[in-house]
């Protein structure tokens, strides 16, 4: 029986620019990191990219002012709110600027204790303690400093009201509510800034009176005077590049993945599978953050990804199918469960305790957590063995 598992390896990749032949690149260095590693590549072993990488070598990147103008073209003029943006400087910042520059006047409202992805504003267990039990009060920002006093993010010690008023200046009004309709108060134009709940709210504030309501998907979902875009997903998914610039989410990344599979199987013989990656989807359990501040985990993968984990639980089989068996017998009867499972598991007991995701999900999961965020250099994961069971010799 083979001893080794998964096993899940960032590769170092040299510094992307725009128009870079990405798959040539990730050829090369998957080669360079399996000759090093002496590593044996088998059909099913998997080839993840960051949507980072892939990103800067198109080119896909837009400024403050692209936003700006999509911003005015689509809202008009007055006054304009915005909902339930994240709490981050590197995926915001520069979306609040772009629009406060596109408008007159911003009323702000933001979620609480914390946004949509658990960025905490101040903690839960600081406002338990001050008597509040429940979230549904609205305040103005001088309101909730008065209730809770300071307000500093666990892990950036970075107050967010003042960060983003300060981004807006004096044409902007915070607020403070986690009902969607709370904005419709002061204006019936609204951006809705959230992420994965952005559908419902926008649907929700047109039937509760909104004239004018987009999301955050239709800002740059097309080109401005040459600009990059994202058809499918506009400004979210990006990051700040420059104090003027952002980096978009990657578009055409279907048809990245198919050339990455095909000249990886030119280049070794072997059908891997390949896909492009983002944020994770995990929670920090003290934080709280949820991970994912993207719109997906995977906006691509080739066929060999698709579907979820078809796996028996070894422990329950253990517990309730081979009795006393030990050692080899108890291996060789755990073994034959697993060759003549069924093909589909889906509410049988045998699968009790099992990951129900999809695959890309996982995969996009253990690649970020592998990759980092910050100066490993390895835009790229090599994943080996994720397909493989006990049975497996």
């Amino acid at each position: 029986m083979k001893n080794i598992g998964t096993s899940a390896f960032g590769v170092k990749a040299p510094i992307i620019r725009p128009g870079d032949d990405l798959v040539e690149i990730t050829v090369d260095c998957v080669l360079k990191a399996v000759k090093e590693g002496k590593i044996k590549l088998h059909d099913k072993d998997i080839v993840a990219v960051t949507e980072a990488v892939v990103a800067k070598s198109q080119g896909n990147f837009a400024t403050v002012d692209d936003i700006a103008k999509v911003v005015k073209d689509k809202m008009g003029s007055g006054k304009i709110g915005v909902i339930f943006p994240i709490l981050s400087r590197n995926r915001f910042s520069n979306i609040l600027k772009g629009i406060a520059r596109g408008c007159d006047e911003i009323i702000l409202q933001l979620s609480y204790p914390f946004d949509e992805v658990g960025n905490p504003l101040v903690s839960v267990d600081k406002l338990y303690s001050l008597g509040m039990t429940n979230f549904n009060k609205t305040f103005t920002a001088e309101q909730f400093y008065k209730l809770v006093g300071s307000i500093e993010h666990p892990f950036t010690g970075l107050d967010y009201i003042d960060a983003y008023k300060k981004i807006c200046g004096d044409k902007c009004k915070i607020i403070l509510s986690n009902d969607p309709t709370t904005i419709l108060k002061y204006t019936k134009k609204v951006i809705a800034a959230d992420i994965h709940s952005r559908k419902r709210n926008k649907d929700i504030l047109l039937k509760r009176g909104g004239k004018v309501v987009i999301t955050l998907d239709e800002i740059l979902n097309q080109s401005v005077d040459g600009s990059g875009f994202n058809e499918e997903f506009g400004v979210l998914g990006s990051n700040l590049s420059t104090d003027e610039v952002l980096k978009l989410f990657p578009r055409d990344t279907k048809t990245f993945v198919n050339k990455l599979q095909k000249r990886l199987c030119e280049a070794t013989g072997v059908k891997m599978e390949c896909m492009v990656y983002g944020d994770g989807a995990f929670k920090d359990p003290v934080g709280g953050i949820w991970e994912l501040a993207d719109p997906v985990v995977s906006p691509a993968y080739t066929s060999g990804l698709e579907g979820t984990p078809n796996e028996i639980k070894l422990k329950y089989v253990a517990d309730n199918q081979i009795g006393d068996l030990k050692g080899k017998e108890a291996e060789e009867a755990i073994k034959k469960i697993i060759i003549e499972k069924s093909k589909d598991l889906k509410n049988q007991n045998i699968s009790l305790g099992t990951t129900p995701r999809r695959l890309t999900d996982l995969l996009g999961s253990l690649s970020d957590l592998t990759s980092g965020s910050g100066d490993k250099g390895t835009p790229i994961v090599l994943i080996t063995g994720y397909f493989n069971n006990y049975a497996d010799e």
